[in-house]
């Protein structure tokens, strides 16, 4: 055991004993319930009586004890636990009370939902150990939540990470998970989507999971949601219309609850507003036919500006069919400014991707090109502070939310969504508290939170140099070591351990590949004096090192075995081959763990393009081209603009803190499978599988980019004022066929719209615009773009003096 694991544990014993003498000050006494009684009403309802089974069941799944279930209270000197309606003083909807005297914890509510918040919260504060039941004594709360919406999306669907391989009996368990810390609706998905019409993974069909689970969130009292997608080619067609009122209406029929639809404009479906809202008017009068009080909402999704207004003009007329708007991902307009825009009486619903960690709404800031390029999309997320920052700058304008998820990778984001759904002042490392002592056991309650914590952290600034990344695999391996055959079962548990070994894992071959990339150079300057075929031949030696003598070969195996395990335990695909995920991009970053971090690839393909005859001089010319690719010559400047520690001169703006959806900022993120560049990682292919690929530069992976109109900008000050300026600049990114703009000091051309081209551009910078020393250069797209906005995006910028 090293030096820093002993270091470890005693940080971690320390910070245990802090937090077990801070519960203690906190609670004064403890109440032993290992013998009570539950107590509850013969008249309780379905949902009530629900939320009581509940509570008996989950105390036994952790402590082996089955509490008695009575209608009569017993003896006041014998423990119990009474759960009752009534009226709770300045307690709203849903609200309760929870509050021990003597022997007695009693759980009162107003309404059903009450009971079942107020039982969660019962769980959520038990100290609960094989043969034990313990509350604190002092236990005295009364409370409501803030927000009346507070949901998750759960699709089963080939797409999720996840879900399509989850029985009725699964996603029982998950929406009594999410229940317990206070989520009261769920969102469901049609059994046609934007997806492939089956997976290898359903235990049932599509539409039978969609009623079993509307049946489930019935049983508990929680409301359904359908988000149903119009995906047809053409709603102006009465042919098509009565396709889709037919097709929606057999969906609604068959569905014993639906609360409301939810229909985006747009990923998927595209729309004219005009066009779909007559659309929603029938569907909403077919959507009454099987639930009268069932409400309509849709969202302005991927809307061009022109279809922008056009659906702001609709909305203004108040149509009295539609309930409210959603704000969703790809909104050109930011959510206060939707909000202001809209009538008053239409109430605003949240729909925020916490799912996803780039090319999405809330992309993790300055995310690691070697973790955006391995981990991906959809890899396990918990992101705590991130998400508490998004939801107390946006949620305020909402009525509340339900959640985009592809899978359970976004667990620990889904509670800390429901919790400051209830309290957006709660403390987050009170909820990863709550999350650690109900779903891995009491004695973790401190260090998995921690442990948690560590994951999000692992992601701040550069990976080469982050120690917190070791630093969270030494913690949780700690946990790791110290765990029962039980624990090691656990999902979440294993969930966590994936990551841990996962982060440590890229890291380190990062910091190799990245020694052996400057090795393989250092033979390459030597050229000159060797010839170019043998220092070419040296250099490629040094880096295939990377794959004939690989490092950190037990943290790789253990990141596969932790695999395995998830795909036992929660139907997780972190696999094409192994596990028939639907696509390598769709979570299955096993498939990706290898994924080149240096210019290998690409130099291999250089040194095959030089072993073709042609005279000595020329190999040694493009050989220094190689080696000196970043150099912009004396008096220039070069900028890197996807590493933070490379983009000295882009202009940032007010970044996550503030906007963490990048609608005003730039932001850094990586090149996408539309472009050629990163094709494998869209199919079901592994490296070993890709074959011949225009690789390009480990540079042009990651990039600088900003959404819809907004503009990107550079600025350089201490220019030579009387020299004469070049710029060269390569424009990679996902949409490769936007059109983008270049000016400097916002009124001189350097280009018109042009497309880009996977290529370095070379263009000359008006003398005009450097004469005072100083240059700003700003990118901008076409205006009124659709879909993700996604089209001013930069890599490399080269400023040079000619």
């Amino acid at each position: 055991m090293t030096l820093r694991r002993h270091f470890w544990q005693i940080v971690l014993l320390i910070a245990c004993l802090g937090q077990q003498l801070i519960s203690l000050r906190g609670s004064g006494t403890t109440l032993d319930l290992t013998h009570a009684v539950v107590v509850s009403p013969p008249t309780f309802s379905e949902p009530e009586n629900k939320a009581v089974s509940m509570l008996i069941e989950e105390i036994e799944k952790r402590t082996q004890i089955r509490l008695a279930r009575s209608a009569t209270p017993p003896d006041p000197s014998e423990p119990s636990i009474q759960i009752q309606r009534a009226a709770v003083p300045s307690v709203g909807r849903e609200g309760y009370s929870v509050a021990v005297v003597g022997k007695t914890v009693s759980v009162t509510a107003d309404d059903a939902r009450g009971v079942l918040f107020g039982i969660g919260h019962l769980l959520r504060t038990l100290r609960l150990t094989k043969g034990s039941i313990v509350t604190p004594g002092t236990l005295n709360i009364a409370t409501s939540p803030k927000y009346a919406l507070r949901g998750h999306q759960l699709g089963y669907r080939p797409k999720t990470n996840s879900y399509d391989g989850w029985t009725l009996s699964m996603w029982e368990q998950y929406i009594r998970d999410l229940a317990v810390f206070g989520t009261n609706s769920i969102e469901l998905i049609p059994p046609r989507s934007d997806d492939a019409a089956e997976s290898p993974h359903f235990p049932l069909p599509q539409i039978d999971t969609m009623i079993g689970m509307s049946r489930i969130c019935d049983g508990y009292g929680l409301d359904v949601w359908i988000w149903y997608p119009a995906m047809d080619e053409n709603y102006a067609d009465p042919k098509t219309v009565e396709f889709a009122l037919n097709e929606w209406g057999e969906v609604f029929r068959k569905l014993p609850r639906v609360d409301a639809v939810f229909v985006p404009g747009g990923d998927p479906g595209h729309t004219q507003p005009k066009i779909l809202m007559a659309l929603l008017e029938k569907q909403t009068a077919n959507l009454h036919r099987y639930h009268p009080k069932a409400t309509m909402w849709v969202a302005p999704q991927s809307f061009s500006e022109e279809w922008m207004n056009e659906f702001l003009d609709i909305v203004r007329t108040q149509p009295k069919w539609l309930t409210g708007i959603v704000y969703g991902p790809q909104t050109r307009l930011p959510l206060p400014q939707l909000r202001a825009a809209i009538p008053k009486r239409f109430p605003l619903r949240h729909y925020p991707d916490i799912t996803h960690s780039r090319h999405c709404q809330f992309p993790v800031p300055n995310w690691d090109t070697a973790f955006a390029l391995t981990e991906g999309r959809e890899t396990i997320n918990p992101r705590p502070h991130q998400m508490a920052t998004i939801f107390r700058l946006l949620q305020p304008h909402t009525i509340g939310f339900i959640a985009y998820s592809e899978g359970c990778n976004d667990d620990v984001n889904k509670v800390i969504w429901s919790r400051l759904g209830w309290n957006p002042e709660a403390d987050v490392g009170e909820i990863l508290r709550e999350y650690s002592r109900y779903f891995i056991g009491s004695r973790y309650e401190e260090s998995f939170a921690q442990g948690l914590l560590g994951l999000e952290r692992n992601w701040v600034g550069q990976a080469a140099t982050n120690q917190t990344i070791n630093a969270t695999l030494e913690l949780l391996q700690s946990l790791e070591h110290s765990a029962s055959p039980e624990d090691l079962l656990n999902w979440r548990f294993q969930q966590a351990l994936y990551r841990a070994y996962y982060d440590a894992y890229v890291r380190s071959r990062l910091n190799y590949e990245t020694g052996l990339e400057n090795q393989a150079i250092e033979r390459l300057r030597e050229a000159p004096r060797t010839g170019a075929m043998v220092a070419m031949r040296a250099a490629e030696v040094v880096l295939d090192k990377a794959v004939t003598e690989r490092i950190s070969q037990d943290w790789r195996a253990r990141v596969f075995e932790l695999g395995e395990g998830l795909y036992q335990s929660i139907r997780m695909q972190l696999s094409v081959a192994k596990y028939k995920a639907i696509a390598v991009g769709r979570g299955a970053n096993l498939d990706t763990l290898d994924f080149p971090l240096n210019n290998r690839l690409w130099l291999k393909e250089q040194f095959k393009d030089l072993c073709q005859p042609m005279e000595e001089k020329e190999r040694l010319r493009r050989i220094d081209l190689i080696v000196n690719w970043k150099n912009p010559g004396p008096g220039g400047f070069y900028d890197d603009l996807g590493k933070v520690a490379q983009q000295p001169h882009l202009v940032r703006g007010s970044g996550f803190e503030v906007d963490p959806q990048f609608l005003e900022s730039s932001h850094i993120t990586t090149a996408t499978p539309n472009e050629g560049l990163l094709a494998p990682l869209s199919e079901d292919r592994t490296l070993a599988e890709m074959g011949p690929m225009p690789w390009g530069p480990f540079s042009w992976w990651d990039l600088a980019e900003t959404y819809f109109d907004a503009p990107l900008k550079m600025h350089y000050a201490g220019l030579d004022s009387r020299a004469q300026y070049r710029v060269r600049i390569v424009y990679v990114g996902g949409n490769m066929q936007a059109l983008i703009r270049l000016q400097a000091d916002d009124r001189l051309e350097v280009h018109p719209l042009v497309k880009k081209e996977m290529r370095s551009m070379e263009f000359d910078i008006p003398h005009e615009a450097t004469a005072d020393g100083e240059l700003t250069l700003t990118w901008r797209q076409g205006p009124g773009s659709r879909g993700a906005g996604r089209g001013t995006q930069v890599a490399e910028v080269w400023l040079m003096r000619k």
